[in-house]
């Protein structure tokens, strides 16, 4: 194996290592407060709310190392999260929601969103999203726009 071939192997191990620590969850709590670190007597750095997408990178007992749409580090505990549901959040200054899949599609009446409105992923259709917010309300929204 020459020099080269090994370097190419070893970093995709790496690679797969890295991609299987990180796991994709979703606040399922109404509120839930993101901290500085592992425990509730560290400050609240953010407070988050139903559906918002985190990505795992680390865990302490029973508190997981997240990172948040804005490339943010926090500490969360693991009841106020699932990765069961699929959720992302809005990540453009506004977006709008429509009735379909696409641009011909009406908005909806209470479109648009602002950054960092989150949600239930339902199901994609191309580089559209099928969404529901907390307050069971549904519609599409391009993924570009989004986090997930």
């Amino acid at each position: 194996m020459t020099r080269s071939t090994r370097f190419a192997y070893i970093l995709g191990l790496l690679t797969l290592s890295l991609s299987g620590q990180a796991h994709a969850l979703c606040v399922t709590s109404s509120e839930a407060n993101l901290r500085t670190g592992p425990g509730t007597n560290y400050a609240v750095s953010w407070r988050v709310y139903t559906y918002m997408p985190l990505r795992k990178i680390g865990q302490r007992g029973t508190w997981y190392k997240v990172v948040d749409v804005d490339g943010e580090q926090h500490w969360i505990h693991r009841k106020l999260v699932s990765s069961k549901l699929r959720c992302g959040v809005v990540k453009t200054d506004r977006a709008n929601i429509r009735k379909g899949p696409g641009t011909r599609h009406p908005q909806l009446d209470w479109s648009p969103v602002q950054r960092y409105y989150s949600f239930q992923v339902l199901r994609q259709s191309g580089s559209w999203t099928r969404i529901k917010d907390e307050y069971g309300d549904s519609g599409w929204i391009a993924k570009s726009l989004t986090w997930q």
